[in-house]
């Protein structure tokens, strides 16, 4: 997995041998919306309504398994988008942890969130508020802040005592994280 973070919400996510774009509409005015979509397999709109997210409860959603040896001469699973609360998306990859992306309130999470990565998005203070509210849910096994640097720096000092062994990094604009 990889992730490409440009500002706001606006990110681009290789994930699962596919490219997805979310919020091009939404990137800063110094970014090339239209070589920021080149090559998606998928744009999605975390921010207001996507109708190409199916809604899901991720307090029920249980990740797929990988397939078996024998199986993978098979076609790969489809990788699935999904709309679990406002501001809030999970992006499912068959052989990948589960990816959250973020930019509202934690919705309840299953089991399965102890071992996703999660990006936070937000300015100011707000992304601490979001932070605490994620740990609260879940204990994910990667936090990644996507923010100003007010927002970062509240962001690890809410997080420092809170982690319990979950990584925590900040992504900058424009630079690829590999997970």
């Amino acid at each position: 997995m990889k992730l490409t973070w440009f500002g706001g919400t606006t990110i681009r996510i290789y994930i699962g041998g596919q490219i997805f774009v979310v919020d091009p509409q939404l990137a800063p005015d110094d970014i090339d919306r239209a070589e920021l979509v080149s090559g998606a397999d998928r744009v999605l709109r975390l921010a207001g309504a996507d109708e190409a997210l199916v809604e899901l409860d991720p307090a029920e959603w249980r990740p797929r398994r990988a397939l078996r040896a024998i199986d993978e001469e098979q076609a790969p699973p489809p990788i699935h988008a999904y709309r679990i609360g406002a501001g809030a998306m999970l992006v499912d990859a068959v052989g990948e942890p589960p990816l959250v992306l973020l930019s509202d309130q934690a919705p309840s999470f299953g089991r399965w969130a102890d071992g996703a990565v999660v990006v936070l998005f937000g300015v100011g203070e707000a992304m601490s508020a979001l932070a605490e509210g994620l740990f609260v849910a879940a204990r994910p096994r990667l936090v990644a802040l996507a923010g100003d640097e007010v927002a970062i720096d509240f962001a690890v000092a809410t997080l420092r005592e809170n982690l319990n062994g979950a990584g925590l990094v900040s992504l900058e604009k424009g630079l690829a994280l590999e997970v």
